[in-house]
């Protein structure tokens, strides 16, 4: 072999070894794939949950209350549940299906039972937006601390005897609203009295007959021996005074009268009706 050929077969070989250690040195240390981890499919639960921020006092509709999927791992026991469940491990077009049938069923049932039975119970601890709603934050018609959450600051809650002959025949239910009446002997100056009737409170929120405070179905009357009236509390002492006197009794206002506020009295003043020989003589109003 001639030097010239064995030259060039050394530079082959040369080039050879330098072209597999570059090959190498590319394909030696390959750059890690990114590969996507899913996060494990858990099951979820439907929970009631506030659609809006819900302050102290507010009342519980269909309007500011949903259902929100909940992860079942972190389902606290106090939750408020629908009872529909979608499995570990649903997803794609089965978890659209079960999500979609859940929301069918709810818009069908109002919200549901569940949601239904909600319906008019008071906050009484605020409730962010897409908070769950517990027993804790709420109370309904009949828990001890109902009333006082129902009435709005600066009202106070007072209690009267009430019968068919002072209650307008028993047709006062929670929610009217009413005039309170005191009628009581006055003495005169040039010896004697006479019975003089007084508006003690006009335009009165009924809140309760008894412990009722829901209007029966039907429009039923709700006949009672105790009415609880909501009252300001600058008339609290008016009222207690007038009820030492006795003789109240009740007027049930017109829900016309109500809307457009015809004859609602003053703060500062009331009608006073004075009878003579028993026959009403005059009205006046008292500053």
């Amino acid at each position: 072999m001639t030097p010239a050929r064995i030259a060039i077969v050394v530079g082959a070989l040369v080039a050879s070894i330098a072209l597999a250690l570059l090959v190498r040195g590319l394909i030696g240390h390959p750059k890690p794939a990114q590969v996507a981890i899913a996060a494990p499919a858990q099951a979820t639960t439907q929970v009631l949950v506030a659609k809006a921020d819900l302050g102290i006092g507010s009342i519980l509709s269909p309007d500011n209350m949903r259902w929100q999927d909940w992860p079942a791992t972190t389902l606290d026991p106090a939750y408020i549940t629908s009872g529909q469940t979608t499995a570990a491990g649903a997803a794609g077009a089965g978890a659209a299906l079960v999500q979609a049938k859940n929301v069918v069923t709810n818009m069908a049932a109002g919200g549901g039972p569940k949601l239904q039975s909600m319906v008019g119970a008071i906050v009484r601890e605020e409730i962010a937006e897409g908070a769950p709603i517990t027993a804790r934050n709420i109370v309904r018609a009949g828990q001890s601390s109902y009333m006082a959450v129902r009435l709005p600051q600066g009202m106070r809650a007072m209690a009267l005897p009430l019968s068919l002959e002072s209650g307008a025949g028993g047709f006062i239910q929670p929610g009217d609203h009413v005039d309170v009446l005191s009628t009581h002997s006055v003495a005169l100056k040039t010896g004697g009295s006479e019975l003089v009737t007084d508006t003690v409170l006009a335009d009165t929120l009924v809140l309760a007959i008894d412990q009722h405070v829901d209007t029966p179905k039907g429009g039923a009357n709700l006949p009672g021996s105790t009415i609880t009236i909501e009252v300001r509390a600058d008339k609290a002492y008016s009222v207690a005074k007038a009820r030492t006197l006795g003789g109240l009794s009740l007027a049930l206002r017109s829900y016309a009268d109500a809307a457009s506020g015809g004859g609602a009295l003053s703060d500062n003043s009331h009608d006073v009706r004075v009878f003579r020989g028993g026959a009403p003589a005059d009205v006046v109003t008292a500053q």
